[in-house]
């Protein structure tokens, strides 16, 4: 009986794996700033794993941290999510992010949490079967920023098209 279980579990092992469509990648950025001859440095490293249902249908999730050089603040940010690819071509598909957000912000006498919910659509140019180079640009919905030492609540919902909206990465797709 083991012999048999063992064997069923490995063919349907092979089997999804055979098939899979498993994607990692992420985003890193680096900026430096200048204020009045005190220079910082920003960092942010947001990786994400990912899994293609189908051709239209994605879940996955970027999970990352960023931090600055000056001032000692830091976050750590999860946002998973789940992708409809609507436009296909050879070389570019045209998708919409639904996701929720949590990002947790600290430094040495404050510390915020923020929540997102909202749509995130983007570009992914696919530069081999392998690679591709992917954009999202802007955001549609809430998001919300508590400070825990005051309890202070501020929200925002709506459109945002700035340039603070936008991100470039890179998928290897498995």
């Amino acid at each position: 009986m083991k012999k048999f279980l063992m064997t069923v579990i490995a063919a349907v092992l092979v089997a999804v794996s055979a098939d899979a469509q498993v994607y990692v990648g992420g985003s890193l950025g680096i900026t430096g700033n200048d204020y009045n001859g005190n220079t910082t440095t920003s960092y942010k490293f947001v990786p994400e794993v990912g899994y293609n249902f189908n051709q239209n249908w994605a879940a996955g999730v970027a999970f990352g941290w960023a931090g600055e050089t000056e001032g000692n603040a830091k976050s750590v940010e999860v946002n998973p999510y789940v992708r409809y690819t609507f436009l296909h071509s050879k070389y570019v598909n045209v998708f919409c992010d639904g996701s929720f957000g949590y990002t947790h912000q600290y430094d040495a006498g404050q510390n915020a949490d923020l929540f997102s919910v909202g749509l995130r659509p983007g570009v992914a140019v696919n530069l081999t079967k392998r690679l591709s180079f992917v954009t999202h640009a802007g955001f549609l919905g809430w998001n919300q920023t508590k400070n825990n030492n005051n309890n202070a609540k501020v929200s925002h919902y709506g459109l945002d098209l700035d340039g603070n909206n936008l991100t470039f990465g890179l998928y290897l797709n498995f």
